[in-house]
């Protein structure tokens, strides 16, 4: 019972976040460069869900599911950017042991949610563009919170796994997490209790949130592709590609540094190269997506000139 009591005890009451970088003369450019980042992040998706919002043409299953990737977008830069913010003008940032796994909690919710947000807006692509007609049956607004649902139920069914199994874990080694926010591997480098469990969990829940997502927007192209090739006229063609290439794009970015952070074995993966692909779905696409989302799709170009005329007019 002694050992059992020890076992769940954490030694560790905080921890020091290494940060991006510990090469002094890199940190205040840094922190210009991530600040700037965040507020284009912040101003980016903020203004994406007002403007959804407010623009009664962007009232679609279309919309509405842009509107919840820019919400998680928003969630996941401001859980992990603040922090990461503070190592480049501290000396220490120091992370309480709560503090480590709320932010943690949080992260591996957004992440999963994102994973499958942008799967889930593959399907709708596939539903617009080979059954148009249907299109509104088959995504109602029934259909819509369906999956919404499903995606914010999952994602905090993983989180509360993973953190649930990592409180059993207990750590006495060196307190300094190398990495700029707590993250799931880099924690488990401090363990000195066994981590197999975990690690296992990481690959499961890692393989299942990324492909099974991945599987869902490969199968919904090939469909998609398959009958974009059958539209006749080259207007067409292009009218329906254009409103599936920003989609791709994001999915590209986020999938990809997702993939190489989390399916590597503990063995090979680098933490230094980790962190610099965590920056892209951390950080880097939080900003991205509203701007490949605002830049390439015309009603939201639209939606927005009509709302900057009304605010002319009043």
């Amino acid at each position: 019972m002694e050992d059992m009591a020890t076992g769940n005890y954490c030694t560790v009451t905080e921890f020091f976040l290494a940060g991006l970088s510990e090469k002094p003369e890199l940190q205040l450019p840094l922190f210009l460069i991530f600040i700037g980042i965040y507020m284009i992040t912040v101003a980016g998706n903020l203004g994406m869900i007002i403007l959804i919002g407010l623009s009664s043409h962007l009232q679609t299953p279309m919309y509405y599911f842009l509107s919840s990737l820019s919400f998680i977008d928003f969630c996941q830069s401001t859980v992990v950017t603040p922090k990461m913010l503070v190592s480049f003008v501290t000396e220490k940032n120091i992370i309480s042991y709560p503090g480590c796994l709320a932010q943690l909690y949080f992260f591996i919710i957004l992440g999963a949610a994102e994973s499958y947000t942008l799967a889930v807006m593959a399907y709708d692509r596939y539903v617009a563009i080979c059954n148009p007609l249907l299109y509104s049956t088959i995504m109602s607004s029934q259909i819509y919170c369906s999956l919404i649902s499903g995606v914010y139920i999952f994602a905090v069914f993983c989180s509360s796994v993973h953190t649930g199994f990592l409180t059993r874990i207990q750590f006495c080694k060196l307190d300094v997490i190398n990495h700029y926010f707590c993250d799931i591997l880099p924690l488990l480098k401090l363990a000195c209790s066994n981590t197999y469990v975990d690690e296992m969990l990481i690959l499961s829940f890692g393989t299942v949130n990324i492909c099974v997502p991945m599987l869902t927007v490969i199968t919904s192209y090939i469909f998609i592709i398959h009958s974009i090739l059958h539209i006749r006229s080259r207007e067409g063609r292009s009218k329906a590609f254009s409103t599936c290439s920003s989609h791709i794009s994001a999915v590209a970015i986020f999938y990809g540094s997702a993939a190489f952070m989390y399916l590597q074995p503990s063995s090979v993966s680098s933490m230094d190269q980790g962190k610099v692909s965590s920056v892209f779905y951390t950080t880097v696409v939080p900003m991205l997506n509203p701007l490949i989302y605002s830049l390439r799709n015309k009603d939201v170009t639209l939606a927005f000139k009509k709302i900057l005329e009304r605010k002319n007019f009043m």
